[in-house]
């Protein structure tokens, strides 16, 4: 055989194999390798885990490990290993799991009607890293409390209801700080100017709004119960707010979870800072978490006369309103007499 031949017929062996080769490596780079029926799912890698760590948290979703390996150390993720949330798709080749586990995917965070601080941290530690407890202690800080016009018990009226986007592995101290800036944003020059208008800061405004928030689910009469609230304020009365003494209750009882659909006289002279029969003026802090709407009804309240209201048995949830306590007296024994039909004894 002579040399031209020998060296022809080696280099197409030679060819072949390296086809070959390449073959199997793109099969092993661009092949599905997921074994998730889901069409996507999300994978948590804590704060300061390593490759190791991330090789058990994606064991039950990876098929062919060795194959993952193979692209991810040629594209250097195992040194480069990073927390938070990360998005997994159905038949994802190597180098999108890989892509993929480099892209911390914000979470989206929708808050609302939450009744005191410790059900909201709770709430949020279920959607980050930080737990309820981190959360707390970063919210409760005295150094962050005294640094913006805080203490323990308004603190909770810092959060605005809204939608929110933040990393998974956001820290206790990082949301707590990203919370106080939203709040800032909230309360523009304008928005305190009203606040002013009616004689309130923003804290205290937030306060009344979580009252007016729990008279009513209509948001449409938000503004005339806000306008009733503010005018008892100026006669200097007793707010005489039933979910204030509900809150007190409960919190008497450390049972949140409680329902209470009827307050009766032994409640209304309770001893209890959150009592509005007994004291005059604001509680010392939220009842709620207000939404947008009863905040800006606090903000721009109905000018009205009317001092008392009660709920109405003509329009169920929303309340009849009265200028003078003869007027409310028949309002109220209306009431009165509808519920007591309905048994209802709490």
């Amino acid at each position: 055989m002579s040399l031209k031949k020998i060296i022809t017929i080696s280099a197409v062996a030679i060819i072949s194999v390296l086809l070959i080769y390449g073959f199997i490596l793109i099969s092993k780079i661009f092949s599905s390798n997921t074994k998730f029926e889901e069409k996507e799912l999300y994978v948590y890698v804590p704060t300061g885990a390593n490759y190791s760590d991330v090789k058990k948290i994606l064991a039950p979703y990876v098929k062919n490990f060795d194959n993952f390996e193979l692209v991810a150390e040629k594209r250097d993720y195992p040194e480069n290993v990073k927390s938070g949330r990360f998005l997994l798709k159905k038949d994802m080749n190597n180098i999108d799991l890989v892509r993929a586990m480099r892209s911390n995917v914000p979470v989206k965070l929708v808050f609302n009607n939450q009744e005191r601080l410790e059900n909201f941290a709770g709430r949020i530690g279920s959607e980050i890293e930080a737990d309820s407890l981190s959360l707390m202690k970063a919210i409760k800080d005295s150094t962050f409390l005294a640094a913006n016009g805080f203490n323990e018990e308004n603190v909770f009226a810092m959060f605005i209801p809204n939608t929110y986007e933040i990393y998974w592995n956001t820290s206790a101290e990082k949301f707590r700080d990203k919370m106080i800036k939203e709040y800032h944003n909230f309360w523009t020059e304008e928005r305190i100017s009203k606040a002013k208008a009616q004689g309130l800061t923003p804290v205290q405004a937030t306060i009344l709004a979580s009252i007016v928030h729990k008279e009513s689910v209509k948001k449409d009469e938000r503004p005339r119960i806000a306008g009733v609230y503010l005018n008892r304020l100026r006669l200097e009365m007793p707010l005489q707010a039933d979910p204030t003494v509900i809150y007190a209750l409960k919190l008497r009882d450390n049972n949140f979870d409680q329902v209470i659909k009827r307050v009766f006289y032994n409640d209304l002279v309770m001893r209890s800072p959150y009592n509005t029969y007994v004291n005059k003026g604001l509680p010392p802090g939220p009842i709620a978490m207000p939404d947008i709407t009863a905040l800006e009804a606090v903000l721009n309240p109905e000018k009205n006369n009317y001092i008392y209201f009660c709920a109405s048995v003509d329009r169920f949830g929303y309340h009849e309103f009265a200028a003078t306590l003869a007027e409310h007296n028949v309002n109220a024994k209306k009431y009165s007499d509808w519920i007591a039909s309905q048994g209802v004894t709490r």
